[in-house]
């Protein structure tokens, strides 16, 4: 069972930085995709950004160009750097891992508020 502990979140004025981590309790050694979701109240669920063990990104249009999603390999861990933050970003962001013969894994969410 692979753990996602997820930090970073907070609150932030337009316009505003922030980063976000996510640390995975174990080496996964496969190929494999982690990335970023998020769920605003009353929204379902969606991609922001995910990144693969090979280092290619994919992410929502509103977000290109702001966003950046990397990741450290040695550390198990993902990042979202977030610039010029919009109020429409205040979601529950979530860290999902996946890939061929796994179950899919997700961390607790963090909240951005994007407010002044």
């Amino acid at each position: 069972q692979v753990h996602l502990v997820e930090s970073g979140g907070g609150l932030v004025q337009p316009g505003g930085s922030l980063r976000l981590s996510c640390a995975a309790s174990e080496i996964i050694f496969s190929f494999n995709v982690m990335g970023w979701y998020r769920q605003a109240p009353g929204k379902e669920r969606e991609l922001v950004a995910d990144i693969s063990s090979g280092g290619s990104t994919n992410y929502r249009d509103s977000v290109k160009g702001r966003f950046t999603v990397s990741r450290d390999n040695d550390k198990n861990t993902v990042y979202l750097q977030m610039n010029s933050l919009k109020p429409e970003d205040t979601a529950v962001y979530y860290c999902n891992l996946h890939g061929p013969g796994l179950p899919g894994y997700w961390g607790q969410g963090t909240q951005v508020t994007v407010s002044s």
